[in-house]
């Protein structure tokens, strides 16, 4: 008998949240390398708002979407936090995107990470559908000049993400 790779739960709950951000026969928007990324703001988990890209111009901006129920995105966001102490001095901003879940759920999963950088909630996942997120961690590297830089679909690691920043700083 085979073994799943993901428990069942996880795994509707995957096959759940994609088919909730896709929507009812809308075709996911599919952001080109170079264009400029939709503008947002969102509330901040630690209070006020962020208003993307106004507030970051001139900044590398890493914009990570997650959720709690993510197999990744847990050790993925404690990995990069090193690599965020490293060269915020120099420009590096990561906004941790939570998307579809309620303030309270975000604020216990990141109240146990210890890290540093801004948390924002996207409660109804209105951004994630703009951005065209389809599976969770996914993070969109934009650039000092407010263009897409890179994506990274899937889990990364802490040397990929860094080896990504170095380029554009």
């Amino acid at each position: 008998m085979s073994t799943p790779c993901l428990p069942k739960r996880i795994a509707m709950g995957i096959v759940v949240f994609m088919l909730m951000l896709a929507g009812c026969g809308e075709q996911a928007p599919r952001l080109q390398h170079g264009e400029p990324p939709p503008a947002f703001v969102l509330n901040r988990l630690q209070g006020g708002q962020a208003d993307f890209p106004r507030q970051f111009s001139g900044q590398v901006v890493a914009l990570r979407f997650w959720a709690d129920w993510c197999p990744f995105c847990e050790s993925e966001m404690q990995a990069i936090e090193p690599i965020y102490q490293r060269y915020r001095e120099r420009g590096l901003v990561i906004l941790a995107i939570n998307v579809r879940q309620e303030r309270a759920t975000a604020k216990a999963f990141i109240d146990k990470l210890d890290i540093s950088y801004d948390t924002l909630l996207d409660p109804d996942g209105d951004v994630a559908r703009r951005y065209g997120v389809l599976g969770l961690p996914t993070t969109f590297m934009i650039d000092r000049n407010g263009r897409l830089h890179a994506r990274i679909i899937g889990e990364s690691t802490p040397e990929a993400f860094e080896t990504v920043v170095r380029e554009m700083l």
